[in-house]
Formats: C-alpha cells, structure tokens, sequence
C-alpha cells in the first residue's frame, strides 16, 4: 500500500468520524448502512475478486448471520454473544457448502451458490417456528451502548475498520499471496504448490464469515428482518457491488456500496430525475461496464497503462526515425 493511499484512508476516516455530527437521523442511518454493506461487500471481494471464484450465494451468508442475532436475541442471549456467533456460524456453513460446490469453478460455482440462496431463502420463508416467515421478526434490541442511531453508526465503523485491517493483513500473509496466484493462474499455483481446494474453501468461509457480520449488524440496524432482503437479487447486487467498485482492489468494496447504495438514495430526491432513477442507474451500471469492466478503481491504472504505452510509441518512433537518419 503507497503512502499516497495510506494518506487518502486516514483522511477518509477522519471524515468518517465528523461527518455524522453534520447529519439529521436518516443521514447517520444510510451511512450506517453503507458500512455495512461495506463488510458484506469486504468478504465477496476476497472471494470474488482475489481468490477468483463466482459466488451469487453471499445474500444467503448475510441473512444467516442477520437471522443467528435476531433469534439469539430473542432468546435472550447478548449481543456481544450475537456477532461472534453469526460470524462462526457462517464460516461453518461455508466450509461445509464449500467442499461439494468448489469442486466446480467459474460459472457452474455461480449456479450451485445460487441454488444455496434460493434453498436458504426458502427455509428463512417457510420455517415460522424458527423464522417468523413472511411475519418476521422485530424489535431487534441494539447493545445498550450504541442504543442511538449515531452511537450504532460508531459501533458500526469499529467493526469494518477492525476487519478491514484484518482483510488488509490476510491479504499480505502468504495466504493472500496465495489467493492472488489462484485467481491468476491456477495451474501455475499448484504446480508451486499451492492447496488449490483448501486455499479456495478458505477464502469461500472467510467471505461467508463477513457477510455474517454484516447480517448481524444489519439486523440491528433496521431492528426487523423478513426474508425479501436476502433473495438471490440481493447476491446480485452485493455481485455488482464488488464489480463496480473493481474486484481485487482493496477499497474497491467502499467505492463499490457507496454506488449501490448512496447513490441511488440521492438520485431518488434528485428533482426530474427521482420518476427515472432506477432506469437512468441501470443504465449508468451497463455504460460503466462497458467502458470500465474491472471497475472504478481500474481506471488510475489505464490511465497509467495508456501514458505508458504512449510513451513506448513514442520512443520507438523516434528510434526509428534516428536509424532512418543514420543511414541517410
């Protein structure tokens, strides 16, 4: 990491700090829950974007952990026990879906994830006894020290800046070396001797164990789950998130939630455009992978890359003409 970028997150976060003391109620709660499609998005990167794999399940991973807090807290068991839980419970869950689904890869891994949301959806619908349907559950109790909106918000920022810097460590351990040769050449990677099915099954849990965290935190926040907000549409657009923002790049998880969900919340109170906002951000989504398909934080690096490669024509045009002139 550059120190221009090292530089760039401690302002981000110094701002991240002030700013709730700037907004009214439904400000502190959209950034709330920004971050915490921060973290969901977080897990989905390591999965998708470093170790390479397709997964269209995470909504599922995110609604167990929301659900794990829900009914613990139910039972009257304590928050703080809640989080750890839904964080182990998802980890399980993902090593055990992740021995038979791995053994597929790209596109084929993407439909036996999808078939786990839909399987988990379906359960979180139909099992009232545990689940509560269609009804729900409510009045999710927050821990009595972030009782508020901002006070949450903080608690909220604690946690994705203690796991962003864990991801930040992984990420630079020979685990994450490892997962970057898996994403880049497999073949490769084993024939150096990387455990292909281990490495992948690891990174499939660690992103199933964010996404838990996230659910639970997620819980908490609005203070009621039903099964619609963990749909296999819900995998897609957390999918999008991670696209948008660049897959592989360590804040492209920040930049990727704050698309999929600031940014259609602002263009909702946008006079003229608040009728149309959903059609005009799809469109805006297509377009952006069009011309960026490896997403917003790609684009420091194309630049680069053009200069770079101008700068190569350049010089050899200029080796050709001083050959052309010597030989005159």
């Amino acid at each position: 990491m550059t120190k221009k970028t090292l530089i760039l997150i401690a302002l981000s976060a110094l701002v991240l700090c002030l700013v709730p003391q700037f907004l009214k109620n439904y400000g502190i709660y959209l950034l709330t829950y920004w971050l915490v499609f921060v973290i969901a998005t977080m897990g989905l990167n390591l999965t998708v974007g470093y170790a390479g794999q397709k997964s269209l399940g995470h909504a599922a991973f995110f609604g167990i952990g929301a659900y794990t807090m829900a009914i613990m807290l139910k039972f009257g068991l304590s928050w703080w026990l809640g989080l750890p839980a839904a964080a182990v419970l998802c980890f399980a869950i993902g090593v055990l879906l992740g021995f038979p689904a791995l053994r597929v890869q790209t596109i084929y891994l993407a439909f036996a994830t999808l078939g786990f949301n839909t399987a988990v959806w379906l359960v979180m619908r139909n099992e009232e006894w545990l689940t509560g349907g269609t009804f729900g559950i409510n009045n999710i109790a927050r821990p009595d020290l972030a009782d508020s909106n901002r006070a949450y918000y903080y608690l909220v920022l604690v946690v994705a800046a203690v796991l962003g810097l864990a991801l930040w460590a992984l990420l630079r351990s020979p685990w994450g070396k490892a997962f970057t040769a898996l994403r880049d050449n497999p073949i490769r990677a084993e024939s150096l001797g990387v455990n292909i099915r281990n490495y992948t099954l690891l990174s499939f849990a660690i992103g199933a164990a964010y996404a838990g965290i996230a659910g639970a935190l997620f819980a908490s926040l609005v203070q009621f789950i039903e099964p619609a907000p963990f749909t296999v549409g819900a995998s897609i657009m957390m999918y999008l998130m991670v696209v948008v923002g660049g897959p592989g790049y360590f804040l492209g998880p920040v930049l990727g939630a704050a698309m999929g969900v600031i940014v259609p919340e602002w263009m909702r109170d946008v006079p003229g455009v608040a009728d149309w906002y959903l059609p005009l951000f799809g469109s805006a989504v297509v377009l952006l992978m069009i011309w960026l398909p490896e997403g917003l934080l790609s684009l420091p690096d194309r630049i680069k890359a053009k200069k770079v490669a101008k700068a190569a024509s350049a010089a050899r045009t200029a080796s050709a003409h001083a050959a052309a002139g010597g030989k005159a």
